[in-house]
């Protein structure tokens, strides 16, 4: 099983069964194939405790945790378009320039990102500019006026998303020695939403 694994994982099985499973719910939903609209978010990890780890990680100040953070980029449906893991040590803005950087063109009519303040200010927008310069970024403030719990439009849907995904237990922490292997986990168990979705639909 660990075979099939790392071979599905290096050749772009994966990711060919993820696509395929997206667009089929994109499709289900009467939408089109490739969305205009995108919801950017991260979560930092804590790493569990294991021997030396091939991609090291880091530690996010902010949340103060050590270990690892994913960069999860979703549609208006909280499907999953793209994702990458990194150091839990590399701010949200640069995370996320090199998460759109490695989207290579796959959904092109990408026209609108929802972020929250992380990806405020002058060094991310500058960044995206030259990455995708025909996305335009909607950062969504928390109102100082809000007490507790408030669901900020757009950005609960990456929110319920990322809950989601941390369903799967092996996502619950960061066991892995390479960040590729993390990501494989992660697009799983996007698979397994995508696939639940689907037989939902199915069934109605």
């Amino acid at each position: 099983m660990h075979d099939y694994f790392t071979w599905w994982n290096c050749d772009g099985t994966l990711d060919r069964i993820h696509h395929a499973l997206y667009v089929e719910c994109r499709e289900k939903a009467e939408r089109e194939a490739s969305p205009t609209a995108c919801i950017i978010d991260s979560q930092s990890v804590k790493s569990a405790e294991k021997g030396a780890s091939i991609d090291p990680h880091g530690f996010d100040a902010g949340k103060l945790i050590k270990g690892k953070k994913r960069h999860i980029l979703v549609d208006m449906q909280g499907l999953l378009l793209h994702a990458i893991v990194h150091s839990a040590g590399v701010q949200d803005r640069d995370g996320g320039i090199w998460l759109l950087a490695t989207l290579f063109g796959q959904f092109p009519f990408l026209a609108k990102l929802f972020a929250d303040s992380a990806y405020a200010g002058s060094i991310f927008h500058t960044a995206l500019a030259k990455v995708l310069p025909n996305l335009k970024t909607e950062i969504v403030r928390r109102s100082d006026r809000a007490k507790g719990f408030v669901p900020l439009p757009k950005r609960w849907i990456v929110e319920r998303t990322i809950a989601w995904l941390n369903r799967c237990r092996r996502l619950a922490k960061d066991w892995e020695n390479l960040n590729r292997s993390a990501l494989a986990f992660l697009k799983l168990a996007s698979i397994r939403l995508m696939l639940r979705k689907l037989c939902t639909l199915i069934k109605t």
